[in-house]
């Protein structure tokens, strides 16, 4: 072979060549067995953990349209009450009706603004616990998707840089 050549293609590196080909299946073979189980597994217990997740922010969602619901329907009794507390203060004398309509007016308004607040807070936690979730879920999932794709492509990118930079390489003499 000359001196002038970095590869050459005899007897030797073919049986080389082969020998690692066959190393490599067998070391593939070898830890298909031993990892697929495991790993099997683990994305199974994965899959059972979203999934309970996913059944809880449901109940959670579930509980949180209950809870909106019992606002309303407290609302409504806040207005009725605050109807009442009308109409009873116009039946009263004309000098104190207007001291308990300016009474009441304003314990309805205060009631009702509480109320709202209260509300208005409790859906902006439930809903941005619910948009946490559901980012943090999705960027798993994205995590997954990606780390999934990029390994055979990744192989292959990975290989054939190493194929140039050793036909490249000017070995030691």
């Amino acid at each position: 072979m000359p001196e002038e050549r970095l590869f050459g293609l005899d007897s030797q590196t073919l049986i080389q060549i082969g020998i690692q080909l066959l190393n490599g299946i067998i070391l593939a073979v070898a830890l298909g067995y031993i990892l697929y189980k495991p790993v099997k597994e683990f994305l199974h217990k994965r899959s059972e953990g979203i999934q309970n997740k996913i059944d809880e922010s449901d109940a959670t969602m579930a509980k949180a349209d209950e809870l909106i619901n019992e606002y309303n329907a407290k609302i409504k009794d806040i207005d009725e009450e605050r109807i009442k507390i009308l109409e009873a203060a116009r039946a009263a004398a004309a000098d104190e009706s207007k001291i308990i309509l300016e009474v009441a007016k304003q314990e309805a308004n205060e009631i009702k603004k509480r109320s709202l607040e209260s509300i208005s807070a409790d859906e902006k936690r439930l809903k941005e616990e619910a948009r946490l979730y559901i980012v943090d879920l999705a960027t798993h999932i994205a995590g997954k998707y990606i780390a999934k794709n990029m390994d055979d492509e990744a192989h292959d990118r990975i290989f054939e840089e190493t194929l140039a930079r050793m036909e490249n390489t000017k070995w030691p003499k």
